[in-house]
């Protein structure tokens, strides 16, 4: 018999139990092929506010047990994530489209999420302060409560896990919205790992839903954080409604990320790094090189080398066989990104390779001679798509990588690393990565973008103790004070 069990979740949402939502239930769609692999339960509004009730009551408990018991917990979710590796994998392929590399990576990441949430547990609470009256003074961080997180489909057990996990070992309930389109592989595949590690029954809850579940969970008084990964206008209206209601939310969006070439690199190595960087998982990535911004001395000659590694890259089912790019999410997501391939191309930019699909197989593209007002060079593509535009002077570098108003991640590849450096420290962005491709990130680091691509939060590390916990201030002295009243 599978860890994942048909019987219990099939058509089912995770709420104090298995049981049917609101929302009815929903066919589970294989991208490559059409085929429905299963069905899976959709939550209700009603259903929002039943999971912050029951998890309410159940934080209490929860946060109650000593710190160790929650990290056991932890642990032992990272260990049944590493033990059931090919089946779960074999749901990140066949539901989000991911090639088995991709799958392996977000298993591989997500036991270390628990791992690290897991030492989270034992973290310090708090610090002595200092105080002008005879008392003892200090602070303290407690449970925000009920977080709500809400992620997409293109990295769904990563871009879960990473808020579930230390919301859990610091002592939280949480509840999961994950993304319909990959419900079992970002929600059932966690409600499951957790049932089976020993989080009580109510502390986490699992409601796949649309945007009406989504404003729930942000609206819904117990819940008080809110962890959202999406795109920059979901975020603009999460973090709108988050606002007028007083919630703490933390926001992770879109990225246009810009890659510098400059003159001095091995070319060969520097276009496979910007292959990578544009095409792994198909450019469904926020962190995607979205803009090869390349030294005028090269930049014909890297944009010639780029397309060529775009025309040999197979795309097809990853399920099949080998291949580097699997299908786009939906028909949706592929008629925008080829509207933005098409509009740019009339706009005067060169199409190199690609530009072409079958089915929700879109081919890796390469666009030269990009016009800075193009939407494939201004706007998130989130598809497989790589614009080349040439700089003649640093300043001029720096102002087309500064030129956007996102700001997630940026790459430098340059033979010399400090100069590197240095560029990189006049571009505002959320990382940078010298010599290497923009796609990024790993448990232990605070991560997150500037601009549009989040409001400045962080997640990951002991950032995560900011974005999970409050701090609360507490004073005790051993006698009543005498007041003039």
């Amino acid at each position: 018999m599978s860890f994942l069990d048909g019987a219990s979740w099939q058509g089912n949402i995770s709420l104090d139990g298995w049981r049917k939502g609101g929302g009815g239930d929903a066919p589970v769609m294989e991208p490559a092929t059409g085929e429905e692999l299963a069905r899976s339960g959709r939550a209700s509004v009603e259903d929002v506010a039943r999971a912050a009730e029951v998890g309410a009551d159940a934080q209490k408990e929860w946060s109650a047990r000593a710190y160790n018991e929650r990290s056991a917990v932890l642990r032992r979710a990272g260990q049944i994530l590493l033990d059931n590796a090919d089946e779960f994998s074999d749901w990140i392929v066949r539901e989000s489209g991911g090639i088995g590399p991709k799958a392996g990576l977000e298993i591989h990441i997500a036991a270390e999420e628990c791992f690290e949430a897991a030492a989270l547990a034992s973290h310090p609470t708090g610090e002595i302060l200092r105080s002008e009256q005879p008392r003892l003074s200090f602070s303290r961080r407690v449970p925000a409560g009920v977080v709500g997180v809400i992620a997409p489909f293109n990295f769904p057990l990563i871009l879960s896990i990473r808020s579930v996990a230390p919301a859990l070992a610091l002592g939280n309930a949480v509840i999961l919205k994950p993304d319909p389109r990959t419900a079992v592989c970002g929600g059932v595949v966690l409600a499951r790992v957790f049932e089976e590690a020993g989080v009580p029954q109510g502390v986490f809850s699992m409601l796949p839903g649309g945007a009406d579940v989504g404003e729930a969970l942000v609206v819904e008084p117990r819940v008080r954080v809110i962890a959202f990964t999406g795109s920059t206008a979901a975020g603009r209206a999460v973090g709108s409604l988050g606002a007028q209601h007083l919630k703490r939310v933390h926001l992770e969006l879109g990225g246009n990320s810009a890659l510098i070439v400059m003159a001095d690199v091995d070319l060969e190595k520097a276009v496979s790094v910007g292959a990578f960087g544009s095409f792994m998982h198909q450019g469904q990535i926020c962190m995607t090189t979205g803009r090869h911004v390349v030294d005028a001395s090269i930049a014909k000659e890297y944009a010639s080398l780029l397309a060529e590694h775009a025309n040999h890259l197979p795309v097809g089912d990853p399920k099949s066989g080998q291949v580097a790019l699997g299908p786009l999410i939906d028909a949706k997501q592929r008629d925008r990104v080829h509207a933005m391939v098409s509009d740019t191309v009339g706009a005067g930019a060169t199409l190199l390779a690609g530009g072409t699909f079958e089915d929700l197989f879109y081919r890796p593209t390469v666009l030269s001679d990009v016009p800075t007002s193009s939407r494939a060079y201004c706007e998130e593509v989130f598809g497989p798509v790589a614009p080349v535009i040439a700089f003649s002077s640093l300043d001029e570098a720096v102002a087309l990588a500064s030129a956007s108003p996102y700001g997630l991640s940026l790459s430098i590849l340059s033979n010399d690393g400090l100069r590197a450096l240095e560029l990189a420290s006049r571009i505002p962005t959320g990382a940078i990565h010298i010599n290497d491709q923009t796609v990024a990130d790993e448990p232990v680091i605070p991560f997150g973008g500037t601009g549009v691509s989040g409001n400045g939060s962080r997640m990951g590390g002991l950032a995560n103790l900011d974005a999970y916990t409050e701090t609360q201030w507490v004073t005790a002295q051993s006698e009543l004070p005498t007041y003039p009243f």
